[in-house]
């Protein structure tokens, strides 16, 4: 618990670039639907451990309604923008091969077979991990929050990990 209080806190830092929370009204819905993706994820992650026994494979099943869901909503609710050249075009379906689609077979993987408390303190890293491809890409300046969110972060998965190493 104090590993996962750790990272949360280093991801609090990145998150809210130290400056705390501020919400706004205008953004009222997107926090409502952040909050139903994080009760849906959850509530995925805790019923694919009970049931062990379901093929990994049945995460194509799930990232193929993602995908005619969210083609649905984009037709809704969204300006169609084609990627532009043969560049975007493999960048739109490196994001689909890569982070979306092998990192849930990851995570099924991970959620069935590994240590939970492990793992929920390590995806704390991935806010991190986004905020340091901006900074070696030159977009966001490296300074001493984000130091501090590394050994926030990194101290709490390493003492979520203690268990493991003993």
């Amino acid at each position: 618990v104090v590993g996962a209080l750790l990272g949360l806190a280093g991801t609090f830092l990145i998150v809210t670039k130290g400056g705390g929370l501020a919400f706004d009204a205008r953004y009222a819905f997107g926090y409502a639907m952040a909050a139903v993706c994080a009760l849906l994820w959850s509530s995925y992650s805790l019923l694919s451990r009970r049931f062990p026994s379901v093929p990994t494979s049945i995460v194509t099943w799930f990232c193929l309604a993602t995908s005619v869901l969210s083609l649905v909503c984009h037709f809704l609710l969204e300006e169609t923008v084609l990627p532009d050249g043969p560049g975007q075009w493999l960048a739109v379906i490196g994001l689909g091969l890569m982070p979306v689609g092998a990192a849930f077979y990851a995570w099924d993987i991970g959620v069935k077979r590994g240590n939970i408390q492990v793992l929920g303190a390590a995806s704390y890293a991935a806010p991190l991990l986004s905020t340091l491809v901006l900074i070696a890409a030159g977009v966001a300046e490296p300074s001493l929050r984000i130091l501090a969110a590394c050994l926030l972060i990194t101290g709490g998965a390493a003492l979520a990990a203690k268990s493991l190493l003993m």
